[in-house]
């Protein structure tokens, strides 16, 4: 029974899907993610406990305080230095590099934090991929020669790659990659097709170029010239490709928002659209407000932050006012929202007389709620009672729940399955923290608490039937849509620029080697960009802000520009569509929604007075 592997969770059930649509049934065989398979081999011997994300700062930050450093001693404590330490320790052991292959501080961090897990008897993720390596290159029963297939990798760390190459020593693997000799587009991908060519020896087979097949010509032509030099006979673009100018981030997305409401008012079904992104915490929030105000459906897919949820930003507001000396904009943050069980116009006058007697200092802001409210707040009160940090979080995030909905009617509606999807990782990550108090026999502090709560991710969102998909570069990889928007074609923001980690920069890892060295992010982007541009196979829609929402002028993406000086001239001005700073409000034949007819009516108003009387009464 074959093993097919693929990238991420989502891909899966995509794949799942395709194949029972192809042939009916699947029957025999699995579909899985690389660690689906490391745990299979792992899990099959002798292991510990896997120990959560949470569980894995907690332990890295207790690492951190008894490690004994140098250099870093004064950015130790500073916010994200242990998140940026995580991403290093991933890599080093993704590399299969122990701590003494490791020097200065960062060998003494991630020494001790090895220290850490084995004094509590549990592994990361990463230890188990070594394990599970380890034990199929020194037991037989490892695997019982079962085929495998891979597809969707172009950068594979050295614990992957060793699990492939223990693999072809045992079974027939087979590993499908998009690479075409000498092309810019896949120049990032150019270390992953030698090596692999070379455990190939010859067994090698370079399928033809078919995206014509399934593409109008203009997308066809673009998928072959992209990044090369302008050829001659570029075909017309006959609408298969868009371009999109907006001013400010709201500019753009109402561009596409009404683009999108044309789409599928015409019939084309919402889950056939997807909407790309560089990064998706960027523009999560915008295009949550966009998308919610035109009625368009939408789904994420991508783990957001709890953070980033107006539940998890209010109930974060009052923790830290609560636990680490927050100031009176994060309470009121909490008292504004509709967790806090309070009416707007409560919150507007209580404030209001704070502002007037310029009460800032925390005493005296609860001493004066108290005196205008007639009772102190209860959260608060709940906070500081002495009880445990995380059962103290746990019983406000259930109160808050309880103030927003009610308990008259079970939560409906988008809105309130955003609430509880925040909910269930909050008391995901408390029943973490919980276990972990019962396995170092001491409480979890408050900023620990608010630290981790400030990590947690939701739940996975997965694009789902009537919702239109909004997913990430890395995401848009191995998805395949009728029409694509590709958003973020600014100077600045796409190609991005390179990340990293201090902990590890260019020359470190060509010294360490284990395959840490990446591609350039230039390179990286150029190759997102081509997949993302080849993934509609009936319209590509490129969306940039001309400018900020001051009005300050934006550059062009270099994508954007290499893409247009592909199609004449005139061709390209035809299919462009532009909305500036100044255009408060659509046209009004042309506005998406009645919201937006009513803001376009107002406008005309303002001097046209008995003409838009006139519109009002006829309507």
């Amino acid at each position: 029974e074959p093993t097919l592997i693929v990238p991420g969770r989502s891909d899966v059930d995509r794949v799942e899907r395709e194949l029972v649509a192809r042939h009916g049934c699947v029957f025999g065989g699995s579909i899985g993610t690389f660690d689906d398979v490391f745990e299979r081999i792992a899990y099959a011997g002798a292991t510990r406990p896997i120990a959560t994300d949470a569980q894995q700062q907690l332990a890295l930050r207790r690492a951190v305080a008894r490690a004994s450093l140098n250099g870093l001693s004064a950015s130790a404590h500073s916010a994200g230095f242990a998140d940026t330490l995580r991403e290093a320790i991933r890599e080093l052991q993704g590399a299969l590099l122990e701590p003494d292959r490791v020097q200065g501080d960062l060998a003494h961090l991630y020494a001790s934090y090895r220290a850490e897990l084995d004094t509590l008897g549990v592994w990361d993720r990463e230890l188990l991929r070594s394990e599970a390596v380890a034990r199929l290159r020194d037991q037989l029963d490892a695997w019982h020669g079962e085929p495998v297939f891979a597809y969707g990798f172009e950068d594979l760390t050295a614990v992957e790659w060793s699990l492939l190459v223990a693999l072809a020593g045992r079974t027939e693997v087979t590993v499908s990659l998009p690479y075409e000799q000498g092309r810019t587009a896949f120049a990032s991908l150019r270390q992953t097709a030698e090596d692999l060519a070379r455990l190939a020896d010859g067994r090698i087979e370079e399928l033809p170029a078919a995206y014509a097949e399934v593409a109008p010509p203009a997308l066809a032509y673009l998928e072959r010239a992209l990044f090369e030099e302008p050829g001659v006979g570029a075909p017309p673009l006959d609408g298969a490709i868009s371009f999109l100018e907006g001013a400010g981030v709201r500019g753009a997305l109402e561009l596409v928002g009404d683009e999108l409401l044309g789409l599928v008012r015409g019939g084309t079904p919402p889950e056939a659209i997807g909407i790309v992104c560089p990064s998706l915490g960027r523009w999560r929030a915008p295009l949550e407000t966009a998308f919610r105000t035109l009625g368009i459906p939408y789904a994420f897919d991508g783990r957001g932050r709890l953070a980033e949820t107006p539940f998890g930003h209010a109930l974060l507001a009052l923790l830290r006012y609560a636990w680490a000396d927050g100031s009176r904009a994060d309470l009121f943050a909490f008292l504004r929202s509709p967790y806090s069980g309070l009416t707007r116009a409560h919150v507007d006058f209580v404030e209001g007389r704070l502002r007037g007697r310029a009460v800032a200092e925390p005493e005296r802001i609860e001493a004066v709620l108290q005196e205008l409210r007639g009772s102190p707040l209860r959260q608060l009160e709940a906070l500081r009672a002495g009880t445990r940090a995380v059962d103290a979080v746990r019983a406000l995030a259930q109160s808050m729940l309880r103030a927003a909905h009610g308990l008259e009617h079970p939560p409906v509606g988008e809105s309130s399955a955003g609430d509880l999807r925040a909910l269930d990782a909050c008391l995901r990550l408390l029943e973490e923290l919980g276990s972990w108090e019962l396995r170092v026999q001491e409480p979890v502090g408050s900023d620990d608490v608010i630290a981790m709560l400030e990590r947690a991710r939701l739940r996975g969102e997965r694009a789902q039937p009537g919702k239109v998909t909004v997913l990430d570069l890395e995401r848009a990889r191995t998805g395949r849509f009728e029409i694509v928007f590709v958003l973020g074609l600014e100077e600045g923001s796409l190609p991005r620029r390179g990340g990293g980690t201090p902990f590890l920069d260019d020359e470190v890892r060509e010294t360490l080697g284990g395959r840490l060295q990446r591609a350039d992010q230039v390179s990286r982007d150029r190759y997102l960009f081509y997949t993302a541009c080849s993934r509609p196979t009936r319209r590509l829609y490129l969306v940039r802000e001309s400018a900020t929402d001051e009005g300050s002028p934006k550059e062009a993406s270099p994508f954007w520009d290499e893409v247009r000086a592909l199609f004449h001239r005139e061709d390209v001005d035809r299919a462009t569509t532009r909305r500036r700073l100044s255009e408060l409000t659509w046209r009004l034949e042309d506005a998406p929604t009645d919201r937006e007819r009513l803001r376009a009516l107002a406008s005309i108003s303002r001097d046209h007075a008995a003409e838009a009387d006139g519109i009002a009464r006829a309507n």
